[in-house]
Order: structure tokens, then sequence, then C-alpha cells
């Protein structure tokens, strides 16, 4: 059964989760599935294992979006030695990208929610909507709200005197043919 399904498994998953994390949601995919046929009879075990790899994998991003959203905090106090013009670089771009990660947990919970899984993760309109059982209007609304506040918040930072670079990171520029 491994063989069989497998490929449609990790092509099904893919769409959801990073390419080094498929293999290991396959995987404990086929764990859980034989856990509970070993407790009840699967009268349908692809479609049975095609639901728990979806189920795995939301979970997935679901945790990682808790485990990068909630520590923020850790990294606000950073300390670097700055020796070289190289140090220097690395360090303003871990300022500026912790800068965009505060400018995103500033979002309110539903709009982070989806501006993450759009922009970060680049799951399509249609993926972001079915996981957070929301309408694909209201995903385009919340993702062009999220880039609004993230941009306004970068701007009212480097007017306060943040050190970052003088323009908004590439995700906020405008492109041809948006609204």
């Amino acid at each position: 059964m491994f063989t069989q399904y497998r490929p449609k498994l990790a092509s099904f998953i893919s769409r959801i989760v990073k390419p080094q994390d498929i293999d290991d949601i396959v995987q404990e995919t086929f764990v859980k599935s034989i856990e509970a046929e070993l407790k009840q009879n699967i009268d349908y075990p692809r479609t049975f294992m095609l639901k728990t790899a979806k189920n795995l994998a939301l979970n997935h991003v679901k945790r990682w979006d808790n485990k990068y959203t909630d520590s923020l905090e850790d990294f606000s106090g950073s300390i670097v030695d700055l020796t070289s013009s190289s140090l220097e670089a690395e360090f303003e771009s871990k300022e500026r990208f912790l800068l965009f990660c505060r400018a995103v947990d500033q979002l309110p919970s539903q709009c982070r929610k989806t501006f993450v899984l759009k922009k970060v993760y680049g799951l399509s309109q249609r993926e972001v909507a079915a996981y957070l059982k929301i309408s694909e209007s209201t995903v385009e609304k919340h993702v062009a709200k999220g880039m609004l506040s993230c941009f306004e918040y970068i701007e009212d930072m480097n007017k306060a005197g943040a050190r970052t670079t003088r323009s908004a990171p590439s995700v906020f520029k405008k492109q041809s043919g948006q609204k």
C-alpha cells in the first residue's frame, strides 16, 4: 500500500508544506493509518490517508505559524558584535527581517494567519481560503490589509529612527497590474 499511495500523498501535500517536510508527513500518514487500521476497519484507505495527510500537513503549518509568531520577543534583545562590513550588512538584514516580523505581529489574528499563509508559505488564494474556511475575496482583503498595515508600520518605525533601510522590503513595492 505504501508504494501505491505514496506519490499521490506526496503530490497532494506538496501544495501545503515545504518540500523538505513532505517525506516526514507522508511517513507519519502511514503510521497513523496503520494505527487506525488496528483499532477499526477502514473501508476507503486512500480517502482516509489523503484526509490524514491533509490534516497532518495543515497542523504542521499551524504549528510553524504559532511557533514563530509567538516567539518574536526572543529576537528583540539580540546583541551582535559588528567587526566587519559583512557583519554589519548581516545585522541590518536581520534587523529589517525583525522589523518585518514585528509588523506582521501587529496584524489582527485572522489577517496575520492569512498574510503568512499567502506571502510566507506561498499558498494560493484558494488554498488559504480552504484552510481558514473563509472566502477567497476575504483572503484577498486580508492580504491587502496586511501589506498596507505592514508597510505603514515599517514607515512609522523608519520615521521614528529605527535602524532599517530607507525603503520598504520588496514584498511591499507596488507591482504593476495590482489594485
